[in-house]
C-alpha cells in the first residue's frame, strides 16, 4: 500500500571498514580558540594515526578542514549531528583531543553510537586537551555510554601502546582503580557527629544556589537534574546572566571605586594599561568591581546560599571576565558590599560560595564544604581548579592546578598582599578582565569531585599537599600552561597520574585547605560523613587514613 504521506528516507550510513578509526575532533564555540589550537591538534592526530598504523590499522577523519573558518573542529551541535550522521553506527571512534572542547557539540552522536568508543588527548600544559577530555568523559559517564580513555605526551610510551592495541582488538581498556574504596561505616566519632547533622540540617531547613544560566561552554556533565539534587535539600533558583549586567549597569561609579581602593589597600596590585584589546585596563576593572556588587546584590535578593557565574557563554561579549568577582565572593575576608539602601552589608565576614562557570558539582561540594569548615573553625575558602596538567619533580608527581581566577586570596601564603591582576588572554576572553594571580601556598588540603554515574550523584574524595617548588620551576610551568592564572603546586596522596586521569569525572577539581594533616584528615571525614548520610555514593581515593572502629 503507497502512504498517502511524505515519508522521510531512511537514513543509510556507510558500511564500516575492517581495520579502521574513525576519527572525530570536537573543538570551542570561540572561533579563535579553535584556530589557535588548529596546528596542535592536526600534529595530535597525526600522532594517533601513527600509533594505529604500527597496529596494522588506518585511521580516517570524518570532517574536513574548512578552509573559512581555517579549522577542522566540530564547532556547533548541529555540525556534530551532521557529521555522525555519516559515521556507521558500529565503527570504532576516536574522539581525539587537543583543545578544550564542548561536549554538546558531540554527545548526540556519542549517545547513540553502538561501537566502541575511544577518547584521546595530549597530555601537555600549554594546550588544555586534557581538561577538555576529562570534561568529555565525565559527560559520557553521566549519560552511561560505555567509553575507553588514553593519553599521553608523545604517543610512543608503551603505556599508551599497549592500551591502544587493547582497545582496537577487544574494545575496551581496564585502568588500575586500585586507589578507590568505599567509604566505609564510620564509627562514632564527633566528626561523624557534626557531618551527619549538617545533612539533617540541610535537608530540613534547605538552601538554594542560584545560576546565571546553566550549561556553561558545554559542559553537560556540570548540570546536576533537580531530580538529584533536591532530595538533598537542595534547590536552584534559576537566573538569567541579562539581570546580572542590567543590576551592573545600576551599580554608582563610586561604589565601584569603593571596591578598588579596599583592595589596593590591602595591597593588591594589578598590571594596567591602555590598549583594550590587549592589556587590563581601569574600565576592566570598574566593570568587574560592578559584577561583583551586583552578584552579591542579587543573591540577596532570593536569598541564596552560593551562586554561580556562567560567563563564557554571553557576558564574554559584554563585559569583563567574571573571575576576580568569583574569587573575592570565594574569600571571607573581601571588599564590603551594601544593601541597595545601604542599610546592611551583605554576608559580612561570610564567604559567599560561587561556583565558577555554573559548575552544579562544585556548587553542591563549595555549599557543603562551607559549613563542614566553618562548623570546625576553619577558613571556609574553597574553590574549584581545572585539573590542568603535571609532571614529575624530584620524587613526586606535581599537578598543576588552575582556573582562570576564582580562587579566593586566603589560598595564597600573603592574601592580597601576594595577589597580581593580569589581563584574561584575548583569545578567550575578548573583553578582557583581571585575574587573581598567585601561587597557592603550601599546606595540607582536601580535593574531591559530585558527579554523576549510572542515575546516581558520588563523591570522589581524598587528600593532597599544596607543596612549594623553586622559583624557576613555579615560572616554568606558568610558562607552559597560563601565566596569568593563580596556579596550586599539587602532590595527591597515594594516586599515581594515569590512576587519577582514567578515573577523574570533571574537568575540574574543588580544593580547601586545613591548617595541619590531622585536621585536613578529620574534617575529610566530616564531609564524607555529611555526604553519605544525603545519600550520596563516596568514594575515597588514595590513601585516607580512617579511625580504628572500637
Amino acid at each position: 500500500m503507497t502512504s498517502p504521506y511524505t515519508l522521510p528516507v531512511p537514513l543509510r550510513r556507510p558500511t564500516t571498514r575492517s581495520a579502521t578509526a574513525y576519527l572525530v575532533a570536537s573543538g570551542d564555540l570561540r572561533p579563535s580558540a579553535n584556530i589557535k589550537c588548529w596546528p596542535t591538534q592536526q600534529q595530535l592526530e597525526s600522532d594517533v594515526s601513527a600509533a594505529l598504523g604500527k597496529l596494522g590499522w588506518e585511521s580516517e577523519r570524518t570532517h574536513p578542514y574548512d578552509e573559512a573558518k581555517r579549522h577542522g573542529f566540530i564547532d556547533s551541535q548541529r555540525m556534530g549531528i551532521e557529521v555522525f550522521k555519516n559515521i556507521p553506527a558500529d565503527a570504532p571512534l576516536i574522539v581525539v583531543e587537543a583543545v578544550w572542547q564542548y561536549s554538546h557539540h558531540v554527545l548526540a552522536g556519542l549517545r547513540t553510537h553502538r561501537g566502541p568508543i575511544l577518547t584521546v588527548a595530549n597530555f601537555v600544559g600549554d594546550w588544555p586537551g586534557l581538561v577538555g577530555l576529562l570534561g568529555l568523559n565525565a559527560g559520557l559517564t553521566k549519560m552511561g555510554t560505555p567509553y575507553s580513555t588514553l593519553w599521553s605526551v608523545d604517543f610512543t610510551d608503551s603505556w599508551f601502546r599497549d592500551g591502544l592495541r587493547s582497545w582496537v582488538e577487544t574494545g575496551r581498556i581496564e585502568h588500575d582503580a586500585n586507589h578507590v574504596r568505599p567509604l566505609p561505616a564510620l564509627p562514632a566519632i564527633p566528626e561523624k557527629e557534626l557531618g551527619e547533622a549538617l545533612a539533617d540540617q540541610l535537608q530540613t531547613e534547605k538552601a538554594i544556589i542560584g545560576v546565571f544560566d546553566e550549561g556553561c561552554m558545554g559542559m553537560y556533565n556540570a548540570i546536576i537534574d533537580d531530580e538529584l539534587l533536591n532530595p538533598l535539600g537542595i534547590f536552584k533558583e534559576r537566573l538569567s546572566q541579562s539581570a546580572l549586567y542590567a543590576e551592573m549597569l545600576r551599580v554608582p561609579d563610586e561604589d565601584a571605586a569603593a571596591v578598588g581602593s579596599w583592595l589596593a589597600e590591602r595591597g593588591m596590585r594589578f598590571l594596567t594599561g591602555t590598549d583594550d584589546a590587549t592589556e587590563l585596563t581601569e574600565a576592566q576593572l570598574s566593570w568587574q568591581y560592578k559584577m561583583y556588587i551586583a552578584a552579591l546584590r542579587i543573591s540577596d535578593d532570593f536569598g541564596l546560599d552560593a551562586v554561580g557565574i556562567q560567563y563564557q557563554q554571553g557576558l564574554k561579549d559584554l563585559v569583563p571576565a567574571s573571575d576576580l568577582a568569583e574569587g573575592l565572593l570565594n574569600n571571607v575576608e573581601r571588599p564590603p558590599v551594601t544593601s541597595r539602601d545601604g542599610s546592611r552589608v551583605l554576608w559580612e565576614g561570610l564567604a559567599l560560595p560561587h561556583f565558577n562557570e555554573a559548575d552544579e558539582g562544585v556548587a553542591v561540594d563549595a555549599l557543603l564544604t562551607n559549613r563542614v569548615w566553618s562548623a570546625m573553625g576553619l577558613d571556609p575558602a574553597t574553590t574549584l581548579h581545572d585539573v590542568r596538567w603535571g609532571e614529575q619533580f624530584g620524587d613526586e608527581f606535581v599537578w598543576v592546578f588552575e582556573i582562570s581566577g576564582s580562587v579566593p586570596p586566603s589560598h595564597l601564603r600573603n592574601g592580597y598582599a601576594d595577589a597580581v591582576g593580569w589581563r584574561q588572554s584575548p583569545v578567550f576572553f575578548p573583553a578582557g578582565g583581571s585575574t587573581i594571580r598567585g601561587v597557592s601556598k603550601p599546606g595540607e588540603i582536601v580535593w574531591s569531585r559530585v558527579y554523576i554515574a549510572e542515575g546516581g550523584l558520588h563523591l570522589d574524595i581524598g587528600r593532597a599537599t599544596a607543596v612549594e617548588l623553586p622559583e624557576e620551576e613555579t615560572q616554568r610551568r606558568w610558562a607552559a600552561t597560563n601565566p596569568e592564572w593563580p596556579i596550586m603546586h599539587v602532590v595527591l596522596h597515594g594516586i599515581t597520574r594515569n590512576q587519577f586521569m582514567a578515573r577523574h569525572k570533571a574537568n575540574h577539581a574543588q580544593v580547601a585547605y586545613a591548617p595541619d594533616a590531622e585536621t585536613a584528615d578529620r574534617a575529610l571525614l566530616a564531609k564524607a560523613a555529611l555526604f553519605a548520610r544525603l545519600g550520596v555514593t563516596v568514594h575515597l581515593c588514595g590513601d585516607v587514613p580512617l579511625p580504628e572502629t572500637p
